[in-house]
Order: C-alpha cells, then structure tokens, then sequence
C-alpha cells in the first residue's frame, strides 16, 4: 500500500532552547528503518556522553509500524512522549529525533518538561528541512517529431516535469504525471497527437518541489 503523499524530512537539522539554565539540544534525521533509528541514537549517546540525559522518539513506516520513544530517567511520559507527540503532530513519517539536556541545577517539574521537550523537538524540525513527498509515475511518451510540440505545451500547461527527453529518428519523453492525472494526461496526449504517440507507464515513483526544483524518490 503506497501512500497518496506524506510528509517526511530530506535533511536534518539541530535545535536549541534553555529552559532555566537547562540546554535542550534536538537533533533530527531521517531513517528508513528501525536499525538506522538505533545507530543515530547510538551515534547521539556517544556525542552527548556527558548529558543527563538523551530522550529520543522515532515513527517509521508508511502505518508508522516502528514508533517508539524513550524518557532515559526523565520522570515517566515528560519527555519521550511528548516529543514523540510533535513527530505525530506534525504527521511526519520515516523520522527520528534526540533531544539531549545538560541539567542546569533547577528542576522543571512535569509540566516544564513536557513543554520544554516539546518546543525542543519543534526547535530542531525548524532547523531541518521538511518535505511532502506525493505519488506518481514516470510516463515514457514515444512521438514523432509533428507531435513534440504538442506534448511539449501539455507538459508546460499542467505543469508537468520532463524527467528525461532523447532525440533520435523519433523523440522519447519521460514525464514525472502526478498519480491523479496520469488518465487526465494521457488522454490529453491521445487527443493532441490523433494517438500518434505511445505511451508506457515506466515505473511509480515519489517527487517533491523543494526550492523551486522537483526531486525524485524511488521509495
């Protein structure tokens, strides 16, 4: 089951807040799996050796089959569910994320910790960046040179990325159709060429704009 789109973080990021003289260090990354979590929190504990304390939360998974979060001593649900709230909150997936404090000598008590925790983990999600990946298909257009145009204006007119073109005795296109209009598209196509031009779906993929430019993702 692939989902429609999701949110999810291309590249990490760090956060800081002091509640208190207490520094709250967050630290961000993406992971595709339980075994990447661990090794990034392990990674984390050797860095942050000297804190008191390294609280993570993770989700991964496209039913965020690998959700867990830890309070490593804090008292019991003020840290690692918290944090693990803003991750659902945020309805981010395939990301885990280590929030370090250096105890600054004055308690917070619950509630200081829970918010503490929480503003953390939005801190280091700000310092990252955070995509939504959507579904959709690679669409290798096969056409004569008469119907290059046409395919051409379609793409611009919708919008539609051109992954990929060769120019040999014919020209092949590879467009990235977002999954809702791939019949739209098509049919368009169908009608601008008088079915000249073949089309074969290549492979389904994921893509997001980031910056003004389309990346593509196999996952």
């Amino acid at each position: 089951m692939r989902m429609e789109q999701y949110k999810t973080v291309l590249e990490g990021g760090t956060g800081e807040i002091v509640e208190k003289k207490s520094r709250f260090i967050a630290t961000v990354r993406p992971v595709k799996n339980e075994e990447e979590a661990l090794a990034f929190l392990e990674e984390m504990r050797k860095k942050y050796w000297d804190a008191r304390h390294n609280c993570y939360a993770y989700s991964i998974g496209k039913n965020r089959e690998f959700t867990r979060c830890s309070d490593d001593g804090e008292p019991s649900g003020t840290a690692g569910r918290p944090m693990l709230d803003v991750i659902l909150g945020e309805d981010i997936y395939n990301v885990a994320v280590v929030v370090t404090r250096y105890f600054g000598g004055v308690l917070l008590g619950t509630g200081g910790l829970v918010r503490a925790y929480s503003k953390a983990v939005q801190e280091g999600l700000a310092g990252s960046l955070v995509i939504e990946k959507k579904k959709g298909i690679s669409l290798k257009v096969t056409t004569d040179y008469t119907g290059i145009g046409k395919i051409q204006y379609i793409a611009g007119e919708r919008q539609i990325p051109i992954l990929d073109s060769e120019y040999t005795d014919k020209v092949v296109l590879k467009l990235l159709v977002p999954d809702a209009e791939t019949e739209a598209v098509q049919k368009a196509i169908t009608e601008g060429t008088n079915g000249r031009a073949g089309m074969e779906k290549e492979k389904e993929l994921y893509f997001a704009k980031v910056n003004g430019e389309v990346l593509t993702f196999e996952d």
